[in-house]
């Protein structure tokens, strides 16, 4: 099922959508670092990849 809530457009996530969404009713969003202050510091540690 799609969440219409969030949008995702990662193609090899095994929880993407051909619809670009996700299809977790949640996903865990962190960092890797410990001030982050650019999109790029930010991670979805919900992702897997797809087999």
């Amino acid at each position: 099922m799609n969440n219409k809530c969030i949008l995702c457009d990662v193609n090899n996530c095994q929880y993407h959508s051909n619809e670009n969404y996700c299809t977790l009713s949640v996903v865990q969003i962190g960092t890797h670092e410990s001030d982050p202050k650019q999109c790029e510091c930010v991670d979805c540690e919900s992702f897997v990849k797809a087999i």
